[in-house]
């Protein structure tokens, strides 16, 4: 069964580098008027300092030009200038005021030399050699503009010492995107024109023209191999699109062709979940892809800055086994090498090269600092309310409370049943007049967390992450953009891909606590990244794992596959069902079927109130047949507005990676107006094909973070191949009274729960926590 898993969220890149600018010493200022000085003396000084006040804001409003901190200095010296000319006038009786401005004219200015020596770049790679030096360069070369040298990728698996750190470009909190929006008509009248050139269905012309922007029709033109940064397309339908569109200008060889296919490969990776691929992997895909060389393929797309470059040393816990005999034959190498006789007694680091998007790249580092931030930046000025709120709560809750009181960033582990100690915390510390808020995956989310606090679903403190980090929810921001908060709880942290994660840490001030609770056992996050396992993993703050165990059939059920065991339980008022089928076309019946007949009957569950949850979007059993069919027997009609009806249930995908599920209302000229979560949304005509599906079936990746009275998770025969540990356990765990499993997979499912574990990802978020944060212990 294919699997249509969903994209990474967009965002912005960061803050690039602002260059240095040299800061001019004032002369020393002279002393106040001798025994024997007089006004006019007084006023000569004044002259001159105003003159040198002039001067200097001559020359830093040149060096404005290149530098923010020039601007400031500037800022500074004209402002000293008109100062020192106001004060010429009085100089005869206000001596001392002048000699005031000076004293704090030299304050400014060494405070302004202070924060540029804080800004200091690091020194790094004085010793490397071989190709990790030509790495190295490679990177440099690349943010000055210049291409890197084509030896950089000579070895596919280097050994190279590892250097130190570069500095870490933190990029200022935005606004979460929500998706392109629609595009204008005209732009969306020239792609058309465009696509029909090249022989491609001009009916993609309103999603090509929302992923390329504007100068959509130019940019294909000047590079037809743009289509693949859209989402859906693959290489081959590019091929011919840019063969239709050049002709015979049109080579596998082509450089645009090269780079095109770097970057799809890289955000497929992104879709897989992973923020970076290591090189000798990248360069095999590029050659899979009809690539002729795909050392020049990168090395364009590094020398165009679509993707960076990194080496990290492989010393996290679980790869010495691994790389014991890379490591040994690296230490060998330098031993015996021509020339190297080991005196020095190192031994070179094994190390992996990665290469990955800019924009998934600068989050993971952005999110390690600022976690680091926050570790190292606990306020003690709440010493006090702290102790008030460990006060007020018992056992687990207790435990999390104290770990809080004393650290910035914490985590905290367990299933459905465990969400009610962070709702204690966050009562406890709100009680206690500290700033508190949560925010969740979904709205169902909300009003779980919401109910557990005694909480109206709309309350001030209980939010979604994505309201978060819109502004539409939370407590809003102070004037430097920080959230105004002492305390954040995300109770589904799992669901934190990285760019989320990062926008989130860097929204927080200093001093400000951080709660990170979830379930490790469910599905990673549909974007890129695996941020709560990477910092489990780490081990760079206390971890509070509840002992609260989730109850009934269902809770032992899901607690046995969540430690690796598919256990038989007893089910006195049918709370688990299996329902044997021997094909894809039995299960879509007998699953129609437990939703409108069987469950609302048995179980008292009405066909609304039940999901069905499928491995995949295709197949004779994914979303698309089961919903078909529930439609046809839930919601007849002629699906006059792209497919839907009113009444339909759909999922609604305002954002890649987000998912909420609702109802359509009606269709207007406007679009299609839908309620989501009690909230009006009108989808666009031209995004509806992009955004909206039907809803009766979903994924495990767009049902994590809601639960339903029951659900009916359907295994067919050609799902085998798909199921793991983390999808049993996500799915299953959708179910709050009733779980219908629909079963055709055999001794696969016993299998999957036993012997697969999560699909692993590449990340360097570990990595970069190493260096930053020691371990807890």
């Amino acid at each position: 069964m294919s699997t249509e898993p969903e994209t990474a969220a967009e965002a912005g890149p960061g803050t690039p580098d602002i260059p240095e600018v040299p800061v001019r010493e004032a002369a020393p200022a002279e002393s106040g008027a001798d025994d024997g000085g007089t006004a006019a003396d007084a006023t000569d000084r004044a002259k001159a300092e105003k003159a040198e006040a002039a001067e200097e804001a001559e020359e830093a409003q040149d060096a404005a030009e290149q530098s923010a901190e020039g601007a400031e200095e500037a800022e500074g010296a004209q402002e000293g200038a008109g100062r020192a000319g106001s004060e010429t006038a009085e100089a005869g009786s206000e001596v001392s005021e002048a000699e005031a401005e000076l004293a704090a004219q030299r304050i400014e200015r060494e405070r302004i030399e202070r924060r540029k020596a804080e800004k200091a770049p690091i020194e790094s790679g004085s010793k490397l050699s071989g190709t990790a030096a030509d790495l190295l360069a490679a990177v440099r070369a690349v943010e000055g503009g210049d291409k890197p040298a084509a030896t950089v990728f000579a070895e596919p698996a280097p050994a190279p010492r590892r250097p130190a750190p570069e500095p870490v470009r933190r990029p200022q909190p935005a606004p979460f995107s929500a998706g392109p929006g629609v595009p204008a008509p005209e732009t969306v009248a020239a792609v058309r024109q465009v696509l029909a050139e090249g022989g491609a269905p001009d009916s993609a012309a309103p999603q090509v023209a929302a992923a390329l922007g504007e100068g959509a029709a130019d940019a294909l033109r000047e590079d037809p191999w743009r289509l693949l940064r859209v989402s859906g397309v693959r290489p081959e339908q590019a091929d011919g699109f840019a063969r239709g569109l050049l002709g015979d200008g049109c080579g596998p060889d082509d450089e645009r062709r090269g780079r095109a296919i770097t970057v799809w490969l890289l955000e497929q990776a992104a879709v897989a979940g992973h923020t970076a691929l290591e090189l000798p992997a990248l360069l095999t895909a590029l050659g899979r892809q009809g690539v002729p060389d795909a050392d020049a393929a990168v090395q364009s797309s590094l020398a165009e800055g679509e993707a960076l470059v990194f080496q990290d040393a492989l010393d996290e816990p679980g790869a010495a086994g691994a790389q014991t005999a890379r490591a040994a034959q690296a230490a060998e190498d330098t031993t015996d090498g021509e020339g190297g006789d080991g005196a020095d007694g190192d031994v070179e680091r094994p190390v992996r090269v990665l290469v990955g998007l800019e924009r998934y790249a600068l989050a993971e580092e952005s999110l390690a600092d600022g976690l680091a931030r926050l570790v190292n930046s606990l306020s003690t000025e709440a010493e006090q309310a702290w102790e008030t709120a460990s006060s007020t709560v018992s056992g687990g809750a207790a435990e999390l409370v104290r770990a809080v009181a004393g650290h910035g960033l914490v985590l905290h582990t367990g299933g459905e049943a465990a969400r009610c100690e962070p709702a204690a915390l966050l009562g406890a510390a709100r009680a206690a007049g500290l700033r508190v808020f949560a925010a969740c995956h979904t709205p169902d989310g909300c009003h779980r967390f919401a109910a557990l606090l005694g909480e109206e679903p709309a309350g001030p403190v209980v939010g979604t992450v994505a309201g978060l980090l819109s502004g539409t929810e939370g407590p809003g921001r102070d004037p430097d953009g920080a959230l105004d908060l002492d305390l954040l709880i995300v109770p589904d942290a799992p669901q934190l891909d990285v760019e989320a994660a990062a926008m989130l840490v860097e929204s927080l001030p200093d001093g400000a606590r951080l709660v990170l609770s979830g379930d490790p056992a469910v599905l990673w996050s549909a974007g890129p990244g695996r941020v709560f396992a990477d910092l489990l993993a780490a081990r760079a703050c206390p971890q509070i794992a509840s002992r609260l165990p989730d109850p009934g059939p269902l809770g032992e059920l899901v607690s046995g596959v969540g430690v690796g065991e598919l256990n038989q339980v007893a089910a006195p008022s049918k709370e688990v069902v299996i329902v044997p089928v021997r094909d894809a076309g039995e299960a879509v019946h007998r699953t129609v079927q437990l939703v409108a007949d069987s469950v609302p009957r048995a179980i008292g569950v009405p066909a609304g109130q039940t999901v069905v949850i499928t491995p995949g979007h295709g197949g004779a059993a994914g979303t698309r047949a089961l919903n078909a069919a529930l439609k046809e027997r839930l919601n007849p009609g002629p699906g006059r507005f792209g497919g839907f009806d009113p009444g339909d249930r759909i999922v609604h995908s305002p954002a890649p990676g987000r998912s909420v599920p609702g109802v359509v209302v009606r269709a207007d000229a406007d679009g299609l107006h839908l309620t989501c979560a009690g909230v009006a949304v009108v989808v666009p005509r031209e995004l509806v094909e992009s955004r909206v599906r039907l809803g009766w079936a979903l994924t495990a990746h767009q049902a994590v973070g809601t639960r339903w009275p029951a659900a009916v998770v359907v295994l067919p025969g050609d799902a085998a191949q798909t199921l793991s540990r983390p999808w049993v356990y996500t799915a299953f765990g959708r179910a709050e009274r009733h779980l219908s499993v629909v079963h055709g997979v055999e001794g696969a499912l016993p299998r999957a729960v036993a012997e697969v574990p999560a699909r692993p990802r590449t990340t360097r978020l570990q990595t970069l926590l190493r260096t930053q944060v020691p371990a807890a212990g």
